[in-house]
């Protein structure tokens, strides 16, 4: 479990983040959700430990992040693994070798040992024959797969995605979003996704958290987003005609 614990973060004595306190539970796939400026994007980056926030607790599994020394904090960093919003694949190498790039980094593995581990993840994603092909040649959605892969190539307990679905059209994007949560119920891993997309969060949100000017304005699932009478996230979500009508039909339905 990752548990937060009244978090604030500031930029030049400006509130960014103002006192976010929630948990994400292992085999979840757990969405952070906001407008622009809402502060998601700073809070999945404080997750990650890439700001230091002035205030407040993370903790991983029974470890507090301030409390790590510098070898504890390269060995928490190991277990996590991150899907970037453009894939962030390196163009100059191969599938291969951008799955076996972390392996390569943090361990001693055999190239065998490397190679065997390289080709269980792109299968896992549903890759084949793709290890000498360059990202260039490769679809959108066959990029976002190998970013998959590489994210989970060191077996982490912790899967931070940052818009995953971005640029990718519907159909590969609830591709994408099926995967993802098969993995993390597969691999028990606490998922934590920055998302824009509504359609994700109504489909694999089982633990929703919106954020609204740094403060943590709801929470809930997928399925008690549809009956809250919570303004801000019902403003949030409900801004397209489409989700209106499926909220309606829902309430409706369970009278």
């Amino acid at each position: 479990m990752i548990e937060v614990i009244d978090l604030y973060k500031e930029f030049d004595k400006t509130p960014v983040l103002k006192g976010i306190s929630t948990t994400f539970e292992k085999g979840k796939t757990s969405m952070i959700i906001g407008q622009s400026g809402s502060g998601k994007t700073v809070f999945l980056k404080c997750l990650l430990g890439l700001h230091k926030h002035e205030k407040g607790t993370i903790i991983f599994d029974g470890r507090n992040y301030a409390d790590l020394d510098d070898k504890q904090h390269r060995q928490l960093r190991q277990e996590m693994g991150m899907v970037f919003q453009g894939g962030a694949l390196y163009d100059s190498l191969t599938v291969e070798e951008n799955v076996m790039f972390p392996l390569k980094m943090f361990t001693n593995k055999s190239f065998k040992e490397m190679l065997e581990r390289v080709n269980t993840v792109l299968k896992r994603v549903n890759l084949k024959n793709v290890n000498t092909k360059f990202p260039a040649q490769l679809s959108g959605g066959m990029q976002k797969r190998v970013a998959i892969a590489r994210a989970i190539v060191m077996n982490p307990k912790y899967l931070f995605c940052d818009e995953p679905n971005s640029g990718l059209d519907p159909n590969t994007a609830t591709l994408i979003d099926n995967l993802i949560q098969e993995i993390t119920k597969e691999y028990q891993m606490i998922t934590i996704i920055n998302s824009h997309d509504m359609n994700s969060v109504m489909e694999i949100g089982e633990k929703i958290v919106f954020l609204k000017n740094g403060v943590k304005a709801w929470e809930g699932t997928n399925k008690e987003i549809f009956k809250t009478e919570n303004e801000a996230i019902v403003d949030f979500v409900y801004s397209s005609n489409l989700f209106k009508k499926v909220r309606e039909v829902y309430l409706n339905e369970t009278k």
